[in-house]
């Protein structure tokens, strides 16, 4: 059973930047697939980048596309989102997401995912 706990969240002004970090534990890193969703008030939950098990390929949503980064340390089983140039359309719950696999691929959908963080609230004032 994976864990995920996400932290680096909070409040930021528009214009501003955030790293969010996920560290995984009870299964071995380098065997899952990450993603970040978010959801948003009365939205449904939306992907916003993935990356696969070795951390070669990355994907974004075009919401986020030039402006968040989708990176992972095997050494620290830990998975982060640099976002920059936040603004208030980017608040919401933000999750960590992993899902097992024994390619190269990513995903962008929530069903493919097994395991999910609690979320962090990115909330970016205007």
């Amino acid at each position: 059973q994976v864990q995920l706990v996400e932290s680096g969240g909070g409040l930021v002004q528009a214009g501003g930047s955030l790293r969010l970090s996920c560290v995984a534990s009870g299964g071995t890193f380098s065997n899952y697939a990450m993603g970040w969703f978010r959801q948003a008030p009365g939205k449904e939950r939306e992907f916003v980048a993935a990356i696969n098990r070795s951390g070669t390929s990355t994907y974004y949503a075009e919401s986020v596309k030039d402006r968040f980064t989708i990176s992972r340390d095997m050494a620290k089983n830990t998975v982060f989102l640099q976002m920059n140039s936040l603004s208030p359309e980017d608040t919401a719950i933000y999750y960590c997401t992993a899902t097992f696999t024994t390619t190269g691929a990513f995903y962008t959908t929530p069903y493919e995912y097994a395991y999910w963080g609690q979320g962090t609230q990115v909330t970016v004032s205007s």
